[in-house]
C-alpha cells in the first residue's frame, strides 16, 4: 500500500486545514501500532480536533512545523477523506453524481418497462432527456 494520507497535528492558531480524523469515521490504518505510538508519542487522541488528516496529493498544505505522518488507505477510505477534506460544495455535487448514476444504471429496463405499458418512444424521449437513437435501440 503507498502512502494515500497525511495524519497530522494541526499547530496553534493555525486555520482549520483538513478534516479532523474522528470526522472521517474509522479507517484500518489507526488501529496499527504505527498510529498509536505517534498519537501516545504526541499526547493526542485520535478524537482531537487537533489530529487532522489530508489527502497525499494535499501535502504541501501541511503547515511546515506540524508533526506528520503518511498513512495508507483503502479506495473507500481515501473516497471518505477526499470528501470530508473538499468544500461543501464540492461534496455535495459528487453526491448528486452518485445519485444519478444510480438512477440512471437501469434506464434501459425502466425504458422497456414504459415501452411495454404503451408510451411512445417520442414521449419517453420528451420526459427523459434521452437520445432518440437509445430508445429507438430498445424497440428493435
Amino acid at each position: 500500500m503507498a502512502d494515500d494520507a497525511y495524519l497530522f497535528l494541526l499547530p496553534d492558531r493555525h486555520p482549520r486545514l483538513g478534516a479532523a480524523l474522528a470526522a472521517v469515521g474509522v479507517l484500518e490504518c489507526t488501529e496499527t501500532p504505527a498510529v498509536h505510538g505517534w498519537l501516545q508519542a504526541h499526547g493526542v487522541s485520535a478524537s482531537s480536533e487537533q489530529v487532522r488528516i489530508l489527502p497525499a496529493e494535499a501535502k504541501a498544505f501541511i503547515p511546515e512545523d506540524a508533526e506528520r505522518l503518511p498513512v495508507p488507505l483503502g479506495e473507500e477510505e481515501a473516497l471518505r477523506v477526499q470528501q470530508e477534506c473538499a468544500p461543501q460544495s464540492v461534496t455535495d455535487m459528487e453526491s448528486e453524481l452518485l445519485e444519478f448514476r444510480e438512477t440512471t444504471q437501469d434506464w434501459q429496463a425502466l425504458v422497456h418497462r414504459a415501452l411495454t405499458a404503451g408510451i411512445p418512444a417520442p414521449r419517453i424521449v420528451q420526459l427523459t432527456g434521452l437520445d432518440p437513437q437509445d430508445i429507438g435501440r430498445l424497440t428493435v
